[in-house]
């Protein structure tokens, strides 16, 4: 078996099926099954053209897998329109499922990205786009992890701490993305909570809690993203507040701080605040320095640079940013927000400008659009 040739000849079978048509991640799991049949065919029988039969054999099973999925819809389609036979409960193993997924023979990141996949029903671009990768290295993430597991038994589940990961991850994108699974994400974690004793679940819990309360101001009537601060706060769900703070109290006292509680507490610090001028920086800047030490994470570090710029004023907020990589995500739009606050509105609308560019989604790139519109409105009325 020449390993050379089906390295080699494994990104042009890939490119061909995505020029037919197929998904990017879809062929590509198409195209690590047919390399596994090679594995086992060709040694006994050679084929006199590897990359023709190779896009055979992977066409067939990109077909294969795309029928197979329409009819497992179909079926569920059909089971959903059905009433349930009887009074009898209906099991859930889904969060059975997360913990199946989360497997030991995986990477925590591996796992990860492999139980969005099968089990939260996010997309390989959406899940990409949680972990600040490009789209193809999730993909080959993924489709490698799917080769770890597929010849280990389904028996050991994973670790409390990936599954909590997994199950952040989906709220996120329930809750900023493009499909609506944050109601799922907090009733997993409901259940979660209730199973297992441990105060980062508490505090997961908490955070997610804490921001769905404020879901129904986040949106304008047309749909724009409307900023934490413009939000109006008597729409925020008082009653999920105060349950999140409750929690997270309960959490707080059992002195085994993590991130999630961390998070949890910055967000109880907002939703503790009667107006955003009322808004208690000083305190959500210490709380972003425990978050540091406990995670050393850029996407932290890039949020504790707009609380340092809310403390201390919007020179030491810039300075802060001044650390980070600028090629992180939403770096431009903090930078253009700091320089609106700083009145260098020339830049702050050209950054605005920029990062509406690298927007990943339509509402934040309107949002910023607006911002960099109202800005070069102003300018151009003192001129």
């Amino acid at each position: 078996m020449d390993e050379l040739l089906l390295r080699s000849l494994t990104p042009k079978v890939l490119g061909i099926l995505v020029r037919r048509g197929a998904d990017f991640a879809a062929a590509e799991d198409a195209v690590q099954d047919a390399l596994v049949e090679a594995v086992r065919a060709w040694p006994a029988d050679p084929p006199h053209d590897p990359k023709g039969w190779l896009v055979t054999v992977a066409w067939r099973k990109f077909l294969d897998a795309t029928r197979a999925d329409t009819a497992r819809r179909q079926r569920e389609d059909l089971v959903n329109e059905e009433p349930a036979p009887g009074p009898a409960p209906a099991v859930d193993d889904t969060l059975r499922l997360y913990f199946l997924c989360a497997h030991p023979s995986l990477t925590p990141s591996s796992a990860v990205a492999l139980t969005l996949r099968a089990v939260g029903g996010l997309t390989t671009r959406q899940i990409a786009q949680a972990y600040l990768v490009p789209e193809a290295t999730m993909a080959q993430r993924i489709s490698r992890a799917k080769r770890t597991v597929s010849g280990v038994r389904f028996d050991q589940p994973g670790d409390v701490a990936t599954v909590l990961r997994v199950l952040y991850l989906v709220f996120n994108e329930g809750y900023s993305g493009d499909v609506d699974l944050a109601a799922e994400a907090i009733r997993l974690t409901r259940q979660l909570a209730a199973v297992i004793d441990h105060p980062e679940v508490a505090g997961l819990l908490a955070l997610m809690l804490l921001h769905h309360a404020r879901r129904a101001a986040r949106t304008a009537p047309d749909g724009g993203l409307v900023p934490l601060a413009e939000q109006d706060r008597h729409r925020w769900d008082t009653t999920l507040i105060a349950e999140g703070v409750e929690i997270l109290q309960a959490a707080l006292a059992r002195d085994r701080l993590g991130g999630f509680q961390a998070q949890a507490a910055i967000a109880a610090l907002h939703a503790d605040a009667p107006t955003a001028g009322e808004t208690d920086w000083v305190q959500i800047v210490e709380w972003y320095d425990e978050l540091v030490r406990l995670t050393d994470s850029p996407v932290v570090r890039l949020n504790r640079a707009v609380a340092v710029g809310e403390a201390d004023g919007p020179r030491a907020g810039l300075a802060a940013l001044a650390a980070l990589d600028d090629s992180l995500p939403r770096h431009t739009a903090v930078a253009a927000y700091l320089h609106e606050r700083d009145g260098d509105l020339a830049t702050a609308a050209r950054l605005y400008a920029e990062a509406a560019r690298k927007a990943p989604n339509l509402a934040e790139r309107d949002h910023l659009t607006r911002q960099a519109a109202r800005l070069n409105a102003r300018l151009n009325t003192h001129r």
